[in-house]
């Protein structure tokens, strides 16, 4: 029998590796299981850290490179919509022993920002040792996905964000970032999600099973 605790995981991968699909996929199956599970997103997830999202978003799209948003203030930005998102809906959730899936965490900063746009590492441990309270996931999915699989899923996608448009250049080094990320950290598991079938969702709820102690 399910002995309820506060568990906390997390799916991370670059755009068109089915992160958000396998999330929800996971959230419906403990929900059928009579599990008090939230899903939820990065950024956004609260109603303040949406607003923050479509603000990131909308400069994306700004075509004059003067308007654009600097690289630090693009990143604080996101940890201010983190902020929100920890103090209003991921450790209040927490506390009362619920499951919390979040779509992305602290590891896309490390991948997009600080690997990819060079941000310094020590200013966002610097913000992250102050609004993290001491949360961090019991367990984070590594989705990686073929360039191949990639490209098609993204083609299909109906609406486009910021994330769906860089170039696949940018696509392979975040890739190999978030494998770098999860070497030899026991609680990671990258998996092979370049597959259109049900096998990868059945691996995931095997292993949230095992950790949960269902």
């Amino acid at each position: 029998m399910y002995k309820k605790k506060p568990f906390f995981i997390v799916f991370e991968g670059v755009e068109g590796c089915g992160k958000s699909y396998q999330s929800r996929k996971l959230y419906n199956k403990l929900k059928l299981n009579k599990i008090d599970t939230i899903l939820t997103r990065e950024p956004g997830g609260t109603k303040s850290s949406e607003l923050i999202r479509n603000l990131i978003l909308k400069d994306y799209f700004n075509k004059s490179t003067k308007n654009k948003f600097d690289k630090y203030t693009d990143t604080l930005l996101y940890l201010a919509a983190r902020n929100e998102h920890i103090k209003n809906k991921i450790k209040p959730a927490l506390i009362k022993k619920k499951i919390v899936i979040c779509d992305r965490f602290t590891d896309s900063t490390l991948a997009y920002q600080v690997y990819g746009k060079k941000v310094d590492i020590k200013f966002i441990n610097n913000i992250h040792n102050k609004i993290l309270d001491g949360i961090k996931p019991n367990l984070v999915f590594i989705l990686k996905v073929s360039i191949k699989s990639s490209k098609f899923r993204l083609k299909k996608r109906k609406s486009k964000n910021r994330y769906d448009n860089f170039a696949q250049s940018f696509y392979t080094k975040a890739q190999k970032s978030f494998l770098k990320i999860a070497k030899n950290k026991k609680n990671y598991y990258i998996l092979d999600s370049s597959s259109d079938d049900n096998a990868l969702e059945k691996k995931i709820l095997t292993i949230v099973k095992k950790h949960l102690k269902i």
